[in-house]
């Protein structure tokens, strides 16, 4: 699990942040690929980041993409995780059905 005294992780918009959070400062932010619905998975060493069916491993102190696999054959969904990240990707398949919902 992460510490609550170091940064705040986010994914959005096809991005991973990074955010400072005494201040609210981005710390840096890593482009994944094109998607509404970044999840993530915080551990102590590695962050895992799902984009449009793909994940990526980014080193949690410079951003940087350290692998990415493509998961093949697998579709484009969103990328769900066991453990911490549970609850942020419910909340993304949440928004993608009620926007698919409101679509039509």
């Amino acid at each position: 699990m992460a510490k609550t005294n170091g940064p705040l992780y986010i994914g959005l918009g096809g991005h991973v942040v990074a955010i400072d959070r005494a201040t609210g400062a981005e710390i840096w932010r890593c482009k994944l690929r094109s998607s509404s619905f970044v999840t993530i998975a915080v551990e102590p060493d590695a962050i895992y980041a799902g984009a449009n069916g793909e994940l990526f491993c980014i080193d949690p102190t410079t951003g940087s993409i350290r692998w990415h696999n493509k998961l093949k054959g697998l579709g484009m969904s969103v990328v769900a995780f066991s453990g911490g990240g549970t609850t942020t990707a419910a909340a993304a398949i949440r928004a993608a059905q009620a926007a698919a919902a409101a679509a039509g």
